[in-house]
């Protein structure tokens, strides 16, 4: 716990740690406002950090969020961020049986190899070609949308203009994604793949007239003006160490291990109440930014509370003490999971995986995908670890609402992790057990998080890790200059829940500060309050 010394007032006051209110904390204070972080846990870092979960071991895994794409260089270089993220060398690698035969689709390793790929699975250079067309219309798409993501936000209208390609706009904010995957590609294994993006911590089907998988895509692909998925050099924990360092230096106070269970406001000044330990104490402050979800705002300033929302996905940690054969021999393991590892996300598989799902049932072949990020960055390792040839897996599970948990969550879990491995299984040429490490009580090293295990231990509102549906990135009626406003002018949400948020990226962090500040507009100088 990090002792706070006085109570006093400041400019403002950040009510969670996490890397988004460290943005904040760093851009405010870097420009010379006085700042306190008052972060509930014993430390930063939120979803964003690196632990070892494993009793014994010297694995140092991204426990909750782990991959880094929506976090802008812009906001990097402002802060003198020490990170490095790592390009994965392999995009992604899909298994499936086909006539028989193990075999499966490579994406990565070279424009040749990836052609040849397609080819192998689909007989012909058809889909290649589509795949290549489709993803050249989501780059120009991703290099016109990204930069908006730290301006003030944009109408429909001038983002329309600024995509400028109608096509484009249609296929991504006008009609289901599904619509798309199906009109392009004709292989259901290679629509699958599509799909995936936009079902990440999403509960919907390929056609929800509601457009939350588009926006889920829309996000998955405009990270960075590319749509890349970095690893973070070190781990997630890297990143929040590096963003509260700087909010450190520049003069920022982190007050861990207190818990704010009040706002109270009149629009100009505002007080927070925060508990540490039995004591509660008060501190005054001219802004308020709340890093936390839109149903945590409400609680602490006694608004009513948002619609209910719900995650649906299964977090799973392993260590292996090595990687494990594949069925299918063409392909190294080193590369097939150094990208994204589909497992069981053929196109018709995710709409029967939603289908039972949405009845109420466990998926009886659940979706999932799976990355080793050690591959990549051994530094998560201990060089013992790594001289013996270990290494982590990360599984996210998709069709995984917090609805099917309410009842048995240890039993949902246990079942549902059964299910999952075995879909892995299917295409392993050795058990999964023969390969996953032990702990120093001998108990095997993976671990696995539901939904509801997501509430209970980062206050996650139904596990949801966007604390909400994804918002398009324009503004409407109720999203104000930088979509991090509120009902109350001196309180922002610069959580994943506000416009623009979700995903590791510091946006709403970035545009919280902005908003205190009063930069009028993309690379114009920050003024005063406004």
């Amino acid at each position: 716990m990090t002792a706070l010394q006085g109570h006093g007032t400041y400019d403002a006051v950040i009510v969670g740690g996490g890397h988004n209110g460290l943005v904040a904390a760093a851009y405010l204070a870097r420009a010379g406002r006085s700042v306190l972080v008052l972060e509930r846990l014993d430390h930063t870092g939120g979803a964003a950090i690196s632990t070892r979960p494993f009793a014994g071991v010297d694995a140092r895994l991204s426990r909750y969020s782990y991959l880094v794409s929506l976090l802008p260089q812009k906001i990097v270089r402002d802060l003198d961020l020490d990170i490095r993220l790592s390009s994965r060398t392999v995009s992604s690698y899909t298994p499936v049986e086909r006539a028989g035969r193990a075999t499966g689709l490579l994406v990565g390793r070279g424009e040749e190899r990836t052609r040849e790929a397609f080819a192998r699975l689909t007989g012909s250079d058809r889909e290649y070609e589509s795949w290549q067309r489709f993803y050249g219309m989501t780059g120009r798409l991703a290099r016109r949308v990204f930069p908006t993501l730290t301006e003030p936000l944009p109408t429909r209208e001038e983002l329309r203009r600024r995509v400028d390609d109608e096509d484009a706009w249609r296929i991504l904010f006008e009609e289901p994604i599904g619509a798309a995957v199906e009109d392009r590609f004709a292989d259901d294994l290679v629509r699958g793949v599509v799909l995936t993006d936009a079902l990440i911590g999403t509960f919907a089907d390929a056609h929800d007239p509601s457009l939350e998988q588009n926006r889920c895509f829309l996000y998955h692909v405009i990270g960075g003006g590319t749509g890349d998925w970095d690893v973070p050099v070190g781990g997630m924990g890297a990143v929040t160490d590096a963003l509260a360092d700087a909010a450190r230096r520049a003069g920022a106070v982190l007050a861990t291990g207190h818990e704010a269970v009040r706002i109270a406001t009149d629009g100009d000044t505002a007080e927070v109440t925060y508990r540490t330990g039995d004591t509660e104490a008060t501190v005054g402050a001219r802004h308020v930014l709340v890093n936390a979800s839109p149903q945590a705002l409400a609680e602490l300033t006694g608004a009513a509370p948002p619609q209910p929302a719900e995650g649906a996905q299964l977090k799973v940690n392993m260590l292996l003490k090595r990687l494990p054969r594949l069925r299918d021999t063409s392909v190294d393991p080193r590369d097939a999971f150094a990208g994204t590892f589909h497992i069981a996300e053929g196109y018709e598989q995710l709409a029967a995986a939603h289908a039972q799902a949405a009845a109420g049932a466990l998926p009886s072949a659940p979706p999932s995908e799976i990355y080793c990020h050690s591959l990549t960055d051994p530094s998560i390792l201990g060089p013992d670890l790594v001289e013996q040839g270990y290494q982590t897996l990360t599984l996210f599970g998709l069709h995984a609402p917090a609805r099917l948990f309410a009842r048995d969550n240890d039993g949902a879990r246990e079942e549902l992790l059964k299910a999952t491995l075995a879909q892995l299984e299917v295409h392993l040429a050795e058990p999964l057990a023969d390969c996953l490490a032990t702990d120093a009580d001998g108990r095997p090293c993976i671990e696995a998080k539901t939904p509801l295990d997501l509430e209970r231990d980062l206050r996650l509102p139904g596990g949801n890790i966007f604390h909400r549906a994804l918002s398009w990135p324009y503004a409407s009626e109720d999203t104000g200059r930088w979509g991090v406003e509120t009902a109350q002018r001196n309180v922002l949400l610069c959580g994943a829940g506000a416009v623009r948020g979700g995903g590791v990226s510091g946006v709403p962090g970035h545009n919280a500060a902005m908003a205190v500040l009063g930069a009028p507009a993309a690379g114009g100088a920050a003024g005063q309050d406004g």
